[in-house]
């Protein structure tokens, strides 16, 4: 470079490690007109689903990719003795229900800072499974009415 100083323009002459146009990893490549773009890998109506259910415990992660929702340790005010924590699993592209898949876990407090695992109860997993899967439908309808 003639012994002066690379300025931007240089280096972006030059070309990135990421191609021209950098590195996306949040699936933008859908607006451009002929990219094949990826997106998230799983049903955008579960995920969001998901998400909606999920909304009033805290969220841990997030993996759009993957499929997998992780909250953070939740206790209800009416129980503050007992808290709970999710994991959902979106396991396909397609709206149907064994594309949903929900752990809880559960643990009573036993003292001062000390938690110990206990029973879910029963039915719950398949009332949370049922709650996302029927606000995935809601969304798909609301989509296509909005077309």
């Amino acid at each position: 470079m003639n012994g002066r100083k690379a300025t931007r323009a240089d280096l972006k002459e030059q070309g990135s490690l990421f191609g021209g146009d950098g590195l996306n990893i949040f699936g933008g490549e859908e607006a451009k007109p002929g990219a094949g773009g990826s997106g998230i890998g799983v049903n955008s109506f579960l995920w969001r689903a998901t998400l909606d259910t999920l909304s009033f415990m805290p969220l841990n992660s997030a993996d759009p990719f993957g499929g997998v929702i992780i909250t953070d340790w939740y206790s209800p005010a009416e129980t503050p003795n007992e808290r709970f924590k999710l994991t959902a699993y979106i396991l396909g592209t397609a709206l149907r229900s064994d594309a949903i898949k929900v752990s809880v876990f559960r643990q009573v407090n036993v003292g001062p800072n000390q938690w110990q695992d206990a029973v879910v109860e029963a039915g719950t997993v398949t009332s949370l499974e049922d709650a996302i899967l029927t606000r995935a439908r809601q969304l798909r309808i609301d989509s296509a009415n909005a077309q």
